[in-house]
């Protein structure tokens, strides 16, 4: 019994709100066999917001609540989540959002124990229409029905899981970070009397904007290039062109804007840097997107964002000819591309890994969710023709992929395809594409020898991009999902790049040294600690993880354990 109450405390209530803000009408109601029903009225929710005080339907789940619990319920309820009721509208009817809201649907039932979907939609958006904005407690007013009906025993399964996941996530991001030390002990090099690649290089540069404009496929591409100043080094090294390039591909809902520290680092050490923005995905198209005034991103994203680099690639080329201030300043023997996000997953088709219609037809299942919230972007790659997608571009000889999304869309049979040399940086707390699914696992099926993982702890999906500008800051992220200040990670990706660029695309083993396990842990800072491996295989993985595989962690209808693939 002792247990079972356990379960009814407001931590759990609590989780359950936290995730999912639309819970119920006049009362909220759960059965727990074999003890029977319960319920909370919705009331009592809204006198305890206002006024905090507690009443006697409520006081049952108080009483076995922390007074930190209670706290964080009550500045829940409180909150109001600045949204429009055209952006709730947009997103809940857009195939991902209806894919979110139809599984959370099957937890948050109508009063005649019908999945919630159509009930949690209404409400979202009817919440967000009203002048008081979109509350908990005014969302659960305007659900359309008197009671919502918690499936409490998938919901227990279901935080069961989740927590076992994080747990075991956590596990694997301590075993690599012990590794990593334990083999930074065996280096005896003293980085404190090398040359410190965190920061600036010795060249001056200069910004170039440019508008492209791919006919064919109806997309301009605004494109900024940081081109260094031949001559502006001090020593002899790199000092005239043509300079080697690096192009920069954003992650969804972003521009050319938010890799700037980067591309101005990069320059700064000689590298020519192209940084350019995809139409169908970026800021701009977001802002219309939510105003109602544009579609959502397709599935020919997936194809148009690499054919957008291959196309910027040619232009350059095109223009090193004709154009006085580019001519005979860049190397296109010398190209490398660096991707955070969907940008990770465009620079590793790039790089040849080719989309996986096999793997997605096995895990993009209707009646199945993952944990990994990354799907429901991957999944959208099923509306593509099936076919063999020439998406490689052999120009490009080195990449760097940072919070990718790849591990359906491009699988194993896509990643192990990439025969140039490949750095994955991972977040510990990345929600959005989860660290072990989408970096980790995905490493170990890299096949060339020249392979880093870079792993960041507690650091997010948000925490590699640049601060938000007025004009790509269109994404409702809460800031507890932000993470710690990102000053440290922009440190590592600054001198990670350098160093990889230098070693890997420049042929120049002095900056190999920078790429070892000693170099991570020499520049890592506390909270976000730095790890840095160059090898992972498939069984050292599997002997960490102890288990089935990631993406078999499901939110409803559980299916027999597969192997890891």
């Amino acid at each position: 019994m002792k247990k079972f109450l356990r379960y009814l405390g407001l931590g759990l209530l609590s989780t359950f709100l936290t995730a999912t803000p639309g819970l119920g009408a006049e009362r909220i109601s759960f059965f727990y066999p074999p003890f029977g029903d319960f319920s909370l009225s919705v009331d009592s929710l809204e006198t305890f917001a206002k006024v905090g005080k507690i009443d006697q339907d409520f006081s049952f789940y108080a009483n076995r609540a922390t007074p930190e619990q209670l706290a964080q319920l009550r500045d829940l309820l409180q909150q109001r989540f600045n949204i429009t009721p055209t952006l709730v509208s947009q997103v809940t009817y857009s195939p991902i959002g209806e894919q979110l809201v139809k599984q959370l649907g099957r937890l948050l039932l109508t009063e005649s124990r019908k999945n919630g979907f159509y009930a949690i939609r209404a409400s979202l958006i009817l919440a967000a229409a009203d002048r008081e904005g979109l509350t908990v407690v005014n969302l659960l007013r305007k659900f359309p029905s008197n009671t919502i009906r918690v499936n409490f025993t998938e919901g227990l399964r279901i935080v069961d899981d989740l927590s076992q996941l994080i747990k075991r996530k956590d596990e694997v991001f301590a075993s690599l970070h012990k590794e990593a030390i334990a083999q930074a002990a065996t280096s005896n090099i003293d980085f404190s009397k090398q040359p410190d690649l965190r920061s600036p290089g010795k060249f001056t540069w200069q910004k170039k904007s440019l508008e492209l404009n791919d006919i064919s496929r109806s997309r301009r591409l605004p494109v900024d290039i940081y081109l260094p100043s031949a001559g502006s080094q001090s020593t002899k090294e790199l000092s005239s062109p043509p300079f080697p390039l690096i192009v920069i591909s954003h992650g969804l809902a972003s521009d050319r804007s938010t890799f700037v520290y980067l591309a101005e680092h990069l320059a700064s050490y000689g590298f020519a840097v192209a940084v350019l923005e995809h139409p169908g995905s970026n800021a701009e198209r977001f802002q219309q997107y939510f105003a109602g005034l544009a579609g959502p991103p397709d599935a020919a994203e997936f194809i148009n964002r690499p054919l957008d680099i291959k196309y910027l690639l040619n232009e350059l080329q095109r223009l090193d000819k004709s154009d006085p201030t580019l001519q005979g300043k860049l190397n296109f023997q010398q190209v490398g591309a660096i991707g955070q996000s969907f940008g990770g997953y465009t620079v590793l088709t790039l790089a040849g890994a080719n989309i996986n219609f096999e793997q997605l037809r096995q895990d993009c299942n209707p009646d199945n969710s993952s944990f990994n919230l990354s799907l429901f972007l991957q999944c959208q790659a099923t509306d593509l023709p099936p076919k063999n997608y020439e998406l490689k571009d052999d120009r490009i000889k080195a990449i760097i992929a940072i919070n990718p999304i790849d591990s359906s869309v491009l699988g194993q049979g896509g990643i192990s395809q990439i025969k140039i040399p490949v750095m994955l940086v991972a977040g510990s707390q990345d929600v959005f594409a989860p660290p072990v699914f989408e970096q980790i696992r995905p490493f170990t099926w890299l096949s060339d020898s020249n392979k880093y993982l870079a792993l960041i702890e507690n650091a997010t999906h948000f925490s590699a991009i640049a601060e938000p500008t007025a004009q790509n800051d269109v994404l409702p992220v809460p800031p507890a999902l932000l993470g710690p200040d990102r000053a440290a990670v922009y440190s590592y990706l600054n001198a990670l790049s350098v160093a990889f660029l230098e070693t890997h695309l420049l042929n120049r083993p002095e900056y190999r040294s920078y790429l070892q396990p000693s170099y991570g842990t020499f520049i890592s800072k506390e909270p976000l600690n730095l790890s840095l491996l160059q090898s992972l295989s498939v069984d050292q993985f599997r002997q960490i993880w102890s288990g089935p595989t990631p993406q078999a962690s499901k939110l409803s209808n559980p299916q027999p354990t597969p192997t890891l693939r």
